[in-house]
């Protein structure tokens, strides 16, 4: 019998038992990881064991110790008592991920356990040697499987990576993490666009002349080189994040605040888009990106990216999209500005100050919400001066949970809220695929600036400033 569409019941996820970490001593579960799970513990949600799997060869101490290390150093006034506690549930397996040796020892150390996640903080290039390998011994029939981006270099290579995964477990246990989306700034863009009237008559191109989207850092690639130089800004950022985030901006109110109604009203946006060709796109590298060490003698890397993007439908037609992100940047900002069209008639055309309304949303560490406004200027005149209305999210709101404890927790309760679908990581790819194999130019640019001169010819009006 066939059923009427609409809304499916939802149903329990099983809650994790046992958490494995492949790269356990390494950077990301180093810096990202272990703090993440010690705020866990300290709030009392980590309510299973932890399980590292690394080719470092140390003993539990040492690991323990690193580990423990690392969480001092970035939260502020550690609990040793919720440390003594987390290191009761902490283990590690030493071996090489070719070994088969390895898995069986895994396997055994997860008997009568019923929901392991499995997360892999490894490059993306062992993902598939390693889900073959935990398949070999059984693990995949119940684990849940937490990759780290980028998913693939392009749509073939992510094509491929999704064939081998779901050959050994299927994609409704497959969690892909864009650790953007984990990001309560972000998120905020859902609550501030849907939860408030006000916004919704005004979001489209009627009322918006461009949104401009700019992930840029004041520092360079901080020792990483080789693994850099294979990537760069439009496979790190670009077809991730940035684009990440378009979509939260264009998307139309999902049916229900789900995983599977916001992923289709996102694929909705990709598919909008149209791949974007050479002209479109500014490619840079900052001058002296070939001195560093691990970096290719005549590398073709950009280590800055702008695109301009048109979202071709009937809320968005003729509203461009402005995106940029690069290392060595004049300052580092994460940010969203919504600038506004003019009023039709310029009333105060002669004695009007600044740009047109401007709405800006702040996803880094101060984040929060902008709304630059024009007011009257002090005299005896009926003149025009722009004024700020500025929301500090952390004093308004207190401190928020960072975003790699919010995505742990998702993966091991089993939601998909805050996750990627593979047809949303496939369009992506399309978008960017004649760029990433065709041959568009490096313009070098200088530290300290905003990137090559070029990007002002794709963005003529000029990036807005607050």
């Amino acid at each position: 019998m066939n059923l009427p569409a609409g809304k499916i019941k939802k149903k329990v996820p099983t809650p994790c038992d046992v958490l494995v970490l492949f790269g356990a001593t390494g950077d990301l579960a180093k810096k990202k990881l272990f703090p993440a799970l010690y705020n866990m513990e300290l709030n009392g949600a980590l309510n299973a064991e932890v399980v590292g799997v690394a080719s470092t060869r140390w003993d539990h101490d040492q690991f323990t110790s690193n580990a423990f290390e690392a969480i001092r150093a970035r939260v502020d006034g550690v609990d040793e008592k919720v440390i003594s506690a987390l290191d009761k549930k902490m283990s590690l397996v030493v071996g090489n991920y070719e070994d088969a040796g390895v898995y069986a020892e895994l396997a055994k150390k997860l008997e009568g356990k019923k929901k392991p996640v499995i997360y892999l903080a490894i490059p993306p290039a062992l993902f598939e040697q390693v889900t073959q390998g935990l398949a070999a011994v059984g693990i995949t029939k119940t684990a849940r499987l937490v990759v780290e981006k980028p998913f693939g270099r392009d749509l073939d290579s992510a094509v491929n990576l999704q064939e081998s995964l779901e050959a050994v477990l299927p994609e409704v246990r497959i969690y892909r993490i864009d650790h953007y989306l984990g990001k309560e700034s972000v998120e905020d863009i859902l609550i501030f666009r849907f939860a408030n009237s006000i916004w919704e008559p005004l979001w489209n191109h009627r009322y918006i002349n461009s949104i401009q989207i700019t992930m840029a850092e004041d520092f360079g690639i901080e020792g990483r080189g080789k693994f850099y130089d294979e990537v760069g800004a439009l496979r790190d950022v670009l077809q991730n994040h940035l684009l990440q985030v378009l979509a939260l901006i264009a998307m139309e109110p999902p049916a229900d605040l789900t995983s599977q109604f916001m992923e289709d009203e996102k694929i909705k946006v990709f598919r909008a888009i149209q791949t974007l060709s050479a002209d479109e796109v500014v490619r840079g590298q900052y001058v002296g990106y070939l001195d560093e060490g691990g970096v290719a003698p005549q590398s073709k890397t950009e280590t800055f990216a702008a695109a301009v993007i048109h979202v071709d439908n009937w809320r968005w037609a003729g509203v461009p999209f402005y995106l940029r992100t690069g290392k060595f940047l004049k300052e580092t900002i994460l940010e969203v500005v919504v600038e506004f069209k003019q009023p039709p008639r310029m009333l105060f055309a002669d004695t009007q100050i600044g740009s047109p309304n401007v709405l800006r949303f702040r996803l880094g560490k101060n984040d929060g919400v902008d709304i630059e406004l024009m007011a009257k200027a002090p005299g005896d005149h009926l003149e025009t001066i722009p004024v700020q209305l500025n929301v500090e999210f952390s004093a308004a709101l207190g401190e928020r949970q960072e975003a790699y404890e919010r995505l742990l927790r998702a993966a091991m309760a089993g939601d998909h809220m805050r996750f990627t679908r593979i047809d949303s990581v496939l369009e992506t790819w399309r978008i960017l695929e004649d760029v990433l194999h065709g041959e568009t130019e490096i313009h070098p640019y200088f530290q300290g600036t905003w990137g090559p001169e070029k990007v002002e010819e794709l963005i003529p009006q000029g990036w807005i400033e607050l």
